[in-house]
This record gives structure tokens, sequence and C-alpha cells, in this order.
């Protein structure tokens, strides 16, 4: 039986207790951190996007307690938001419409560096199982039946590639 001690994930700190909004001040100020949070993780985006496609992942990586906490904060505006969207609708139409509009943009460029994540991922992983099947065939002895066929490897003869994920 192992015995090891299970690592405890790190807590994520408790998120701010939603606000009500009374005023058209606040519903104003709510509005602009949003905006803020939605600019400043955009900006983290695309910085990513761009490193992801130069091929730096590495300096793409140490971008990603930032974006995490940036993450965070847009999750907290959103839900302040929603429960905020009534009052808004009734005191400040175009304060909804302009944030919606924001919000469209947002996640039109959170579509580009999600693809781009994801063609990077399929390259990478391409790579690495090219990189295994050309270690495989040579790994594997040329046999043949007594028929002449080709002889299938045995589970021996098959070699795991491992992988460090660590960069």
């Amino acid at each position: 039986m192992n015995q090891r001690p299970q690592a405890r994930p790190a807590q994520a700190p408790a998120p701010a207790p939603a606000r009500s909004i009374s005023t058209p001040a606040e519903a104003r100020k709510l509005a602009e951190e949003l905006m803020e949070v939605m600019s400043a993780l955009l900006g983290i985006i695309e910085r990513e996007t761009e490193l992801v496609r130069a091929g730096n992942v590495r300096e793409a990586m140490r971008l990603e307690e930032q974006k995490g906490e940036l993450s965070r904060r847009y999750m907290v505006a959103v839900e302040n938001l929603k429960n905020a969207q009534k009052y808004l609708a009734q005191v400040s139409p175009e304060l909804l419409t302009t944030l919606r509009r924001h919000h469209d943009t947002f996640r039109a460029m959170l579509q580009i560096n999600l693809t781009v994540l994801a063609t990077a991922h399929a390259v990478s992983e391409g790579i690495v199982r090219g990189v295994n099947t050309e270690i495989q065939r040579k790994n594997i002895p040329s046999t043949y039946t007594a028929s002449g066929q080709r002889a299938a490897p045995g589970p021996r003869n098959i070699t795991p590639l491992s992988v460090s994920r660590s960069l």
C-alpha cells in the first residue's frame, strides 16, 4: 500500500462578496472596473498569443500567475454585474449595451487565443508522437515468420517514451 502523503492543492482566496448597486455612480464604477479588468486580461492574453505563435512557450508560461489573478478579478466583476443587471437596465441601458459590446470583443480575442493554444498543443503532440514512432521503429528488431511475413513485435521490444513536462 502506498503511504505517501497527498499534496494539498493551494487554496484560492475567497471571492469578494457580491456588491449591491444602488446609485448610478456605483453602476458606472462597476462598469469601469469590469472594463479595466477585461482590458488588462485582454492585454495578457494578446501577449500570450504572440509568445506562443513565436514559439516562446516558456516565456508565455510566466504570464500564468498574472493571468490567473486577472481571471479571478474578472469572474468577481461579472458576478457583481449579474447581480446588478436589472438595476443597470433601468438606470443606464446604454452602459449595459457598451459593456456587452466590449465583452463580445473580449470573447472574440479569447477565442483567437484558445485557437492558438490548441494549435500549439496539437503541433507539439504531433512532434512527440512522430519522435516516439521513429524511436519504436529503430528499437523493434526486423524478424520474419517461417512463411516470410514480418513478425509483430512482442511487448518487451516496445520501449515507452518518457517525456519531461517541465520546461
